[in-house]
């Protein structure tokens, strides 16, 4: 069997995904090498990811060593990946997805409704913040960045009332203590890709094809696919606010798609039944742009980012 090296971030989660991925391979006969990388992501740790704007900023230097054939394949939270991936790259599997939804957790209150007028939530994310604000406008909604841990502890040392994170990432790392809701994904539409992993290779690698695609689940990757593709219609990235939730229901996908103000003022959500996950994708996104999610996305990137370039 083949020797494989995988190319991971450094985080407690990344190395949990990667890990769980070269158990598969071993599974299977593989000899499996881990090499963590630092991506841009991990360096800048004090700004809300809104604000740095750098495209593939969890990605480019992993791709950067698959390119020059350090590693053979990445393993990424598809969330973090854009959709439109380099020349010379390919996704090659999408794994069987866990819990996409968002979670409240808090320390002293039992669920959203329960929390105080002007209590501190934390998130860096302006698709959460948004759609928390157009909920409850009177919550303070405020930074927060790190791993998983140094988030739990902000919450723990009561830094905050309660924050925001994604259950799969809790759920993989057994830090599921603290949470107190489970947000339907009516009231908070979650990422394009959230739960899923992204196995991504050198494009045209038929023997890391071949080794690679008992991974990918088909029925995930239709739906990521179909919320990645809306993504791309709306001409964003992984930290603006937009989200994208198919599942399958009755044989068919069924895609909610959301765009809002990073103030909550303005929500605008969409969802359509297809077949055909791109077909879908691009359906629901030019139905938000006629809708005018166009307006509020010029308005989040300024007045000449009518497309901006994703993350």
């Amino acid at each position: 069997m083949a020797r494989l090296r995988i190319g991971s971030r450094g985080s407690q989660l990344a190395l949990w995904q990667a890990n769980h991925i070269s158990a598969l391979l071993r599974e299977r006969g593989h000899e499996v090498e881990l090499e963590i990388i630092k991506t841009t992501g991990d360096k800048i740790t004090d700004v809300a990811l809104a604000q740095v704007g750098t495209k593939g900023m969890f990605t480019k230097e992993i791709e950067d060593a698959l390119a020059e054939g350090r590693v053979d394949l990445a393993v990424h939270s598809l969330k973090d990946l854009p959709t439109d991936l380099p020349p010379g790259f390919e996704l090659v599997a999408i794994t069987e997805r866990v819990n996409p939804r968002d979670v409240l957790l808090s320390v002293n209150y039992d669920c959203l409704d329960a929390l105080p007028k002007g209590a501190k939530v934390g998130t860096s994310s302006l698709r959460r913040q948004a759609q928390l604000k157009a909920f409850r406008s009177d919550l303070v909604v405020h930074p927060l960045r790190g791993n998983v841990d140094t988030r739990v502890r902000k919450l723990e040392e009561g830094e905050y009332d309660a924050i925001i994170l994604a259950a799969a990432g809790l759920t993989r790392l057994g830090k599921t203590q603290l949470i107190k809701e489970y947000l339907s994904a009516e009231f908070m539409c979650p990422a394009a890709g959230q739960g899923a992993l992204g196995i991504e290779i050198r494009e045209g690698d038929v023997a890391m094809r071949k080794h690679l695609e008992f991974l990918n689940d088909a029925d995930s990757r239709a739906a990521t696919i179909c919320e990645r593709t809306l993504l791309s219609k709306l001409g964003g990235g992984c930290q603006v606010p937009i989200g994208a939730f198919a599942e399958v229901k009755d044989g068919k996908l069924q895609l909610t798609g959301v765009v809002a103000r990073p103030d909550g003022s303005e929500v605008l959500r969409e969802q359509q039944s297809g077949t055909d996950p791109v077909a879908l994708g691009e359906l629901v996104g030019d139905t938000l742009l006629r809708r005018g999610a166009v307006k509020i996305l010029e308005d989040v990137y300024g007045a000449a980012a009518a497309a901006p370039q994703q993350p």
